[in-house]
């Protein structure tokens, strides 16, 4: 008899410190994710796209399940979800859920870094409100993302939890089959995995958690060679050491047929974690040190110099819309440079009044009122325009198809700009594309982006640089305000501990 298994998602990754928080209507209109998409739309919308939910799909259908496909909505990083949005997304699924009748098994699709304005941990409260509903005997299988802060009571009432493995996140669909194919092996099995949970006590800058740089590349590679025998699964997730809650943390899941085997693999990855801690660093440019050494690389470079505007990704919470980089662009007499997205509303409305060919006077950008940052005045000419329709075709987006609004480029000097209503992160060489810039033919481009944009970018690039122009993001996590982290985890790779008192919150330097 076929297994009735019931499908659900639900991510957000939040940045506490940022901007902006995650409204019910970011959810319906997805960011660079699908649109909020119900029962059969689920079906017709997510096979082929990189995400998990399509992964467990193509698993399914093989496998002949009998798949009963509830809700899936996700919204791009951003500050908090609103109470609103979090209760009629999650209530809903719980509906569903419900309205399902007997289940052999649920999947979720969730990212596992969902913080509330009620509720530090958006993914165990859902997890444990989907457990209440089905009792203990139904297995509940969740695909997470590599940047996941997994909470104690995510492991609790989940029976396993899976990390993708790749940072830029080229495996998302991957992920959800590997889920999939392990609440499979549940069902089948009967019984839980044993499960192990280990924390590990540093926080790891985004930009250095790239799974195609040392030491990443190498422990992944264990993570993977773990899996086998007695060990079912096994996953690594660097964490997103932006959200001030007290579980905010790189964590490493194991599971396996007994707790010796779920434990030693465990163990494994946390020692390498922990030996490693000091190789988890780069070198990063000021706007001025980065755009001159780009300049400096491109008169004898064939390809494009890639610059990483990395306080500014939307994928990590920014709005996509401060201005450093830009500024050091046209300061320089950077030629043949390209930036994008930035995210203006009223620039791109302003550009669609005054037409393709027209020039006008903007401050572009700037709105977010980040420590440093300010709008960009000057005056533009509208290149071309664009209703902001585009088909992500790269490694990352994985063939999505998004509308990021009234766009258009503008240029000033020898810099050309891709200005959108809806923030994505740049991410795919289409973001460029569909405002008309070609992006192999630029000396310099600035993508508003961590480490997700190397995987459509790194095969066109002459060389990578990072530069850390003010953001809501910094690439250092120690210089963020903390006020709720866990006691004793150290800030940065070697740096300082965060440490709570009876009358202050401080960061202590100890010996890492």
């Amino acid at each position: 008899m076929a297994k009735r298994v019931a499908l659900a998602g639900f991510l957000h990754e939040t940045n506490t410190f940022a901007p902006s928080r995650a409204t019910l209507a970011a959810f319906e209109q997805g960011g660079g994710y699908l649109p909020i998409s119900r029962g059969n739309e689920i079906l017709t919308r997510a096979p082929g796209v990189n995400l998990g939910i399509s992964g467990a799909l193509a698993h399914g259908q093989g496998a002949g399940w009998s798949m009963l496909p509830v809700l899936w909505t996700g919204a791009i990083p951003s500050a908090h979800v609103e109470k609103e949005a979090f209760e009629k997304i999650a209530g809903e699924i719980i509906e569903g859920l419900r309205a399902a009748g007997p289940l052999d098994g649920i999947y979720l699709d969730l990212h596992g870094a969902m913080v509330c304005t009620h509720l530090d941990d958006g993914e165990g409260a859902l997890i444990e409100r989907v457990r209440s509903l089905v009792g203990p005997d139904v297995p509940i299988a969740v695909s997470l993302d590599l940047h996941g802060n997994v909470t104690g009571r995510m492991v609790e009432h989940a029976d396993v939890l899976v990390a993708f493995r790749t940072y830029p996140h080229v495996d998302m669909a991957e992920t959800g089959r590997r889920t999939a194919q392990a609440l499979d092996t549940l069902m089948a099995r009967g019984e839980p995995f044993a499960k192990a949970f280990r924390r590990i006590p540093f926080l790891i800058p985004i930009p250095w958690q790239c799974t195609s740089l040392e030491p990443a590349c190498s422990i992944y590679a264990e993570v993977a060679a773990l899996e086998s025998g007695d060990v079912a699964s096994t996953s690594l997730l660097m964490g997103f050491p932006a959200a001030d809650f007290a579980e905010c943390a790189p964590t490493v899941l194991a599971y396996g047929v007994d707790q010796d085997a779920a434990d030693d693999a465990a163990d494994v990855l946390q020692d390498l974690m922990l030996v490693n801690e000091q190789a988890f660093a780069g070198r990063a440019f000021s706007p001025d040190e980065g755009v001159r050494e780009a300049m400096r690389i491109a008169q004898t470079a064939n390809r494009p110099i890639i610059i990483a505007d990395t306080q500014d990704n939307p994928g990590a919470g920014g709005n996509s819309d401060t201005t450093g980089m830009l500024q050091a662009l046209v300061r320089n007499g950077a030629e043949r440079a390209a930036i994008g997205m930035m995210v203006d509303p009223d620039a791109a409305e302003a550009a669609h009044a005054a037409g393709e060919g027209a020039e006008i006077a903007l401050a572009l950008g700037g709105k977010s009122g980040v420590a440093g940052d300010a709008p960009f005045e000057g005056t533009f000419r509208v290149e071309k325009l664009s209703n902001g329709d585009l088909h992500a075709t790269g490694p990352y987006y994985g063939g999505t198809h998004m509308n990021v609004g009234l766009s258009a480029c503008l240029s000033i000097g020898g810099v050309r700009i891709v200005v959108a209503t809806h923030k994505a992160q740049m991410a795919d060489q289409a973001m460029y594309r569909f405002v008309g810039i070609e992006p192999r033919e630029q000396a310099i481009l600035v993508n508003k982006s961590s480490v997700h944009f190397r995987a459509d970018f790194e095969p066109i690039a002459e060389t990578i640089l990072v530069c850390t122009a003010p953001g809501p993001m910094p690439l250092d996590p120690a210089s963020l305000p903390w006020t709720q982290l866990g006691e004793g985890m150290r800030l940065s790779p070697c740096g300082p501990a965060f440490e709570r008192t009876k009358d202050s919150v401080q960061a202590k330097r100890v010996e890492a």
